[in-house]
């Protein structure tokens, strides 16, 4: 993947941009597997069918694109369902899940829309088509009505009672059937979907049990079960909803309203999502901001932590980029929009999040596989378990099918399918506070794994804004006709050595040379016509290749380059070097500290850049890194990432440049710097550092082997359950309470566990 595209290694670069930008969509996701009934749609026999990434898919001549709100849909058991109606449907072309938000987006015929509602109801699930712009994480649920389950609750205990106290059993009875009907009603009609299209989810296997239980006169048992399942239903719900609830907190950050300069000069509130680029905008103390933009009037101090992660607030002026959803805490200012509401530095960060969480981790692909193999396993010895001892053994028919229906519960791998996916969102989640943009799971599953960092130099590891700090004549040409010749050809480049020799040279009252045929020369420099002549602007590299470079400027190159100086050398194409201009750029002090600290997790670092060798080597001495390379090309920088790759170590790479392109796209994982407010980095990077702070990679690596940690915890703890309590029940000892334990505690156990990412945050 290629982060952010800056302008400032144009000198060094290709003309060309390649193209990696980063696929995968929501409709893969497990982790909103539980949402009004999380674990009761959740976990089939058999895994859905593999998903096809509709979301990049081009829509087809005549085909609308139209997304549609499903409350039932919350597991990949729905979304089975829904590709298998709709899938042969005439007209549809295409379908995403987004399971987080419950929304199909249906690619289709737009006279289709009634049928493919149709289809959707037909599976006794709620269509809502939902209107543009419409955020489906923003949508409230209505409360579910809580007298159903309390009565249920006290007709198990009744007839749990009724049991003890030897009353009549037709009481029991009676109260029995009032539970499993007070609150089983939606769970029997899910199983029944589920039966009927050949997928034995948690649904289908519990109405079996309760449905058993009852026939075999276990009545207290079939009341308390279902009355156990559907309180631990939902306190999952409300336990997953605070994963869900974090990216609902994010899009909640920004106002829905703004003031906006009308055009008879009053000021009014309206709408935000109305604002057009261009308009102008108040911010009073306390504000949130609302839309993306640049300070035009005015000076604040800006809380910028919901974007970048920042913890100190950050001072603004005029010319300033604000972000959407960051707090104005001192100053009143004016700023003009620069992108509108759904286009904003916030709201690709909310879409980057969901659509990370479909782009399922390598943790969570082997527990689908083992699912599929799993629960038809356990179902067949539920089976046997019912037949062959009654049949083979003269076993009695009643309990040796009691304890079949004891397997049937325990079955379900619920808790280990949804162990991962809650522990990859809450993972994701609690990144994104960090100011860390991770743009799939698999990405924060592989971060433990590097073992090095390369990393850029200018604008990664040095601030990336450096100043002329000397320079010297070579030649009979006064000193400032080479500085305009110099300015002229630099004021058409963008590197930062560049800027620094213009800006030098206008700050002295220097105007610059006009330039023809101008030609960048990538990691050398620059060409251009002045006045007739061909001039140079380039680096050490560039004056050794045009044998320009002769015993007297050798040493001044080196001893200025020892200095951890980079030196551009002007030169006549026709007679030779005529002046040098040497620039320093200085150290983040974040840098030293970012280096330390990946040092202290067992990472190496490796300092790859276009700048000559002694600067670099000088740079990397300064901050600790371990390995550094100057005067690459950007084939060369790909060749030092493949190198280190075939080794078989994972390998990072962090930087911000055309010229960082090829290598950011071999590397395993690629980090984007400073992203806030740039689209193409949000939009392509694997991992985007919303502000230009270097310790936010060792935060990444740790919360990386943090979340790694808690998928093995609970894959084991969800099969150490599991286990147990098969054991029990092979040995007589299990009961159903017990079978509820272990699907439904292990599943609480799992979801809270993987919520403590959220809570350490």
């Amino acid at each position: 993947m290629v982060p952010s595209i800056h302008p400032e290694h144009a000198m060094n670069a290709p003309d060309s941009r390649a193209d990696h930008s980063c696929c995968g969509s929501v409709q893969d996701l497990a982790a909103g597997c539980c949402a009004d009934h999380p674990v009761a749609a959740c976990c089939g026999g058999e895994a859905p069918p593999p998903a096809r990434a509709d979301g990049n898919r081009p829509l087809a001549a005549g085909e609308v694109r139209t997304p549609i709100r499903i409350r039932q849909m919350d597991c990949p058991t729905e979304e089975a369902l829904l590709r298998k109606k709709l899938g042969g449907l005439a007209g549809v072309g295409g379908l995403e899940f987004d399971l987080m938000g419950r929304v199909l987006t249906v690619d289709h015929r737009p006279e289709r829309l009634d049928a493919v509602l149709d289809a959707v109801r037909s599976l006794d699930f709620t269509p809502e088509p939902l209107a543009d712009g419409a955020s489906p994480a923003a949508v409230e649920e209505p409360p579910e009505p809580w007298w159903p389950l309390a009565l249920a609750c006290v007709a198990a205990l009744g007839s749990e009672a009724a049991h003890w106290l030897e009353a009549p059993e037709w009481v029991s009875a009676v109260l029995a059937v009032i539970a499993v009907l007070a609150c089983g009603t939606g769970m029997f009609r899910k199983g029944w979907i589920a039966v009927r299209h050949g997928n034995f989810n948690i649904n289908a296997l519990m109405s079996i049990a309760v449905t058993g239980a009852l026939l075999i006169g276990q009545w207290p048992e079939a009341a308390m079960v279902m009355a156990l399942f559907t309180i631990a239903e939902l306190i999952e719900a409300r336990s997953l909803d605070r994963a869900r609830n974090a990216i609902r907190g994010l899009i909640e950050l920004a106002p829905e309203e703004a003031t906006v300069l009308q055009p008879d000069g009053a000021w009014r509130a309206v709408p935000a999502r109305g604002v057009d680029i261009g308009a102008r905008v108040r911010v009073r103390p306390g504000e949130r901001i609302a839309l993306d933009g640049e300070v035009a009037s005015g000076r604040s101090t800006i809380n910028q932590a919901p974007i970048t992660g920042e913890s100190l607030p950050v001072d603004k002026a005029e010319g300033d980029p604000v972000f959407a959803g960051t707090i104005n805490e001192t100053g009143s200012f004016e700023y003009t929009v620069t992108a509108r509401a759904g286009d904003s530095t916030l709201t690709r960060i909310i879409h980057a999040i969901e659509a990370a969480q479909g782009a399922r981790a390598p943790t969570q692909r082997f527990v689908d596989a083992f699912a599929r193999v799993y629960t038809p396993a356990v179902l067949a010895v539920a089976l046997a378990v019912a037949l062959l001892p009654p049949l083979l053994f003269g076993g009695e028919w009643l309990p040796w099918v009691y304890k079949a229906l004891v397997l049937l519960v325990i079955a379900c791998p619920c808790a280990l399918v949804i162990s991962t996916p809650v522990t990859i969102v809450s993972g994701l989640a609690a990144a994104a506070r960090r100011g860390i943009l991770v743009k799939g799971g698999v990405y924060l599953e592989r971060g433990r794994e590097l073992g090095w960092i390369a990393l850029d130099k200018t604008g990664t590891l040095t601030h990336g804004k450096p100043a002329q700090t000397d320079f010297a004549l070579l030649s009979g040409l006064d000193a400032d006709t080479a500085r305009r010749l110099a300015a002229g050809l630099a004021a058409r480049s963008d590197h930062p050595v560049s800027h620094a020799v213009a800006e030098a040279a206008r700050a002295d009252g220097l105007e610059p040379a006009e330039v023809a045929e101008f030609e960048a020369l990538p990691g050398r420099g620059v060409r251009g016509v002045i006045g007739g002549r061909a001039w140079l602007l380039g680096n050490h590299r560039l004056i050794h290749e045009r044998g320009l470079c002769e015993g007297a400027l050798e040493a001044r190159l080196n001893a200025l380059e020892a200095e951890g100086k980079t030196v551009v050398v002007l030169a006549a194409e026709d007679d030779g070097a005529h002046a040098l201009f040497a620039v320093a750029d200085t150290v983040k002090d974040s840098s030293r500290a970012a280096i330390a600290d990946l040092h202290g997790l067992g990472i190496r670092t490796l300092m790859l850049s276009g700048d000559n060798g002694r600067t670099v080597r000088a740079i990397a001495a300064q901050v600790g890194i371990d390995e550094a390379h100057g005067d690459l090309l950007p084939e060369d920088k790909l060749a030092r990432i493949a190198a280190h790759a075939a080794t078989g170590t994972a390998v990072g790479m962090v930087g911000d440049g055309i010229n960082d392109a090829p290598a950011l796209a071999r590397a395993d994982i690629g980090f984007a710097m400073g992203a806030a407010g740039s689209g193409t980095a949000i939009e392509t990077a694997d991992v985007a550092l919303m502000d230009d702070d270097l310790r936010k990679l060792p935060e990444f690596v740790r919360l990386s082997r943090r979340t790694h940690g808690l998928l093995v915890q609970n894959i084991a703890i969800a099969l150490g359950i599991k286990a147990v309590f098969l054991t029990l029940t092979l040995a007589g000892l299990g009961t159903m309470w017990m079978a509820v334990f272990a699907d439904m505690g292990a599943s609480l156990i799992v979801v809270a566990n993987g919520l403590r990412l959220l809570r350490a945050d």
